[in-house]
């Protein structure tokens, strides 16, 4: 991990780092405080203001989290200049509105030197101006399916956190804070760090190559802590969700027989392989339905179904709503001039 800014020269002049937050409408507050408050905590424990930050809008206009809460951006994004990073905060719906005005000044910012970022559906809209192009990037569990549908040529990895060069990523919040605790480890060494994250209880600092820990459905456990073989068998079921794959053969891969299989599933999850599965496909297919604009016949495809008929009868059982049901109703609340915005 290499940064240019906070590097000091040999004077007593202190170079501060300054961080812009472009915000969409939506966005995640827990990221953005999950941010911003890591790099508080840093200037008061070192008493200099090392850290700096200014929300950012397209517009100027006051921008409302997903929970409700509005803020008020300090800078439109035409205004942005002399920032170390932008971090793009958003869900995955989000698009620039004034698209190729907003992409060129992006662009325009990261010649000059300003890292681009993103945190969970914040990729997104990064991802569609072409700048995370070449760059693989963090995506949430969650958002992974309809990620890959939309930007097959980037690399989406399950690791927290993403620091390429010149493109850092994170899949939430949580992950955020620790991308920033790294930041404070550089700029003002590793006892500021620590008497950070122990300010906020977190206990353990995560760095590049931790993956996510993503839930076992219906379960208590994450798949992480699954026995080895049943791991083993999730990981085989969750790289052929376009591409369907039987349960024997997982069974034969993992050297178990299909019946040891099935009993260590039950016991581990409470479902049968056949189940999980199929549940694990149904929850790719849904990412897909609400923030795609696929036909229903090309989510079948992506979801290893031969058509579309099975696929919405298998959401059904699943959700209690057809794909079609689902968008229409998501639909209702992406209304922009009396217009439904794209799922995307």
């Amino acid at each position: 991990m290499t940064y240019v800014s906070g590097q000091q020269p040999e004077t007593t002049q202190i170079r501060k780092t300054y961080l812009g937050f472009l915000i969409f409408p939506g966005f995640p507050m827990s990221c953005l405080t999950s941010m911003i408050e890591p790099l508080r905590a840093a200037n008061e424990i070192a008493g200099q203001d090392r850290f700096g930050w200014q929300l950012i809008s397209e517009d100027g206009a006051r921008v409302p989290a997903s929970a409700g809460v509005y803020f008020d951006p300090d800078i439109t994004l035409a205004d942005a200049a002399n920032l170390d990073f932008i971090f793009c905060l958003s869900g995955p719906m989000a698009h620039l509105e004034h698209e190729q005005k907003s992409t060129a000044m992006l662009r325009h910012l990261a010649r000059h030197g300003t890292r681009m970022g993103a945190v969970s559906g914040g990729v997104f809209p990064l991802a569609r101006s072409g700048l995370m192009d070449a760059h693989p990037c963090s995506v949430h569990w969650c958002y992974k399916a309809a990620f890959e549908a939309e930007f097959p040529h980037i690399q989406a990895v399950d690791d927290v956190i993403v620091m390429d060069q010149l493109r850092y990523s994170a899949s939430g919040a949580a992950a955020a804070f620790d991308m920033m605790l790294h930041l404070i480890e550089h700029e003002l060494g590793a006892p500021v760090m620590t008497e950070v994250a122990c300010w906020f209880q977190h206990p353990l600092v995560r760095g590049e190559g931790v993956r996510q820990r993503i839930p076992a459905f219906y379960t208590a456990s994450a798949d992480d802590m699954l026995p080895s073989a049943i791991q083993q068998a999730v990981h085989l079921f969750a790289t052929h969700i376009d591409e369907a794959i039987s349960v024997s053969t997982v069974a034969e891969r993992v050297g178990l027989s299909a019946r040891q299989l099935e009993r260590g599933f039950k016991k581990a999850t409470g479902q049968s392989p056949s189940h999980y599965y199929r549940l694990m496909r149904m929850k790719a297919a849904r990412q897909l339905v609400l923030y795609s604009n696929d036909t229903l016949t090309d989510i079948a495809y992506a979801t290893g179904y031969s058509n579309a008929a099975a696929m919405v009868r298998h959401y059904k059982d699943a959700f209690g709503i057809t794909p079609k049901e689902e968008r229409n109703r998501i639909n209702l609340f992406r209304v922009k001039d009396n217009r439904s915005l794209p799922s995307i």
